[in-house]
């Protein structure tokens, strides 16, 4: 099943916080996970740098830390929720305002934008998505060993019944593994790229890119 891009927020097996990202492209497959000074970013590969003329919303920061707490996006929405969330808005809030404000991205296939925050303790995530026909945003109770996600395709409503429990990533390294080959997301075709942040013994977010 091609299910686009992907965002996760999960409880590791030893109770810390896990931001999950995978880029899944049939039309951009060129990308890479770059790691920049405060953030991870998405990215044309060397050759295909005109690609973004040809849709400028495929390069963006995807991943960041604020207040504490992991965020990750499909889109240039992740610096605004980073910074309201920063500046002391609760993560449903910073959300919702912001992807509101700048709905489902306007290309060729109206491309639903989502978002996911989590807390280092992996107590709390948070899941996001505005596309054209809805905007839902979600909080779920984490416990060790789950994950839950939405897509930009298909499997794109934030619930319950998107989850995983059997999510055993130990590291961001791991995680990235993880959410482009194991569990349920070894049925979600075309993956690219992944970049993930999970917290460590000291409840810091350390990250990794695939």
């Amino acid at each position: 099943m091609y299910v686009g891009r992907i965002v996760a927020v999960a409880c590791t097996p030893q109770g810390r916080g896990a931001a999950l990202y995978r880029v899944s492209s049939r039309s951009f497959p060129n990308r890479e996970a770059k790691i920049l000074n405060q953030a991870i970013a998405i990215v044309p590969k060397a050759g295909f740098e005109n690609d973004i003329q040809k849709n400028p919303y495929i390069a963006y920061n995807c991943l960041r830390i604020a207040r504490g707490m992991a965020v990750v996006s499909n889109g240039s929405h992740t610096d605004p929720v980073a910074e309201k969330i920063q500046a002391g808005l609760p993560p449903r809030d910073a959300m919702a305002s912001v992807m509101l404000a700048m709905d489902y991205e306007h290309d060729s296939l109206d491309t639903p934008r989502i978002t996911g925050v989590v807390t280092p303790d992996g107590q709390h995530g948070w899941l996001a998505i505005i596309r054209k026909d809805a905007i839902i945003v979600r909080e779920f109770t984490l416990q060790p060993g789950q994950a839950f996600y939405v897509c930009t395709y298909e499997k794109n409503a934030p619930g319950l019944d998107q989850a995983d429990s059997q999510f055993d990533a130990s590291d961001a390294d791991d995680a990235c593994d993880y959410i482009l080959k194991r569990g349920v997301f070894a049925d979600f075709e075309k993956p690219v790229s992944a970049a993930c942040a999970v917290a460590d013994a000291t409840a810091q977010f350390q990250t990794a890119i695939r």
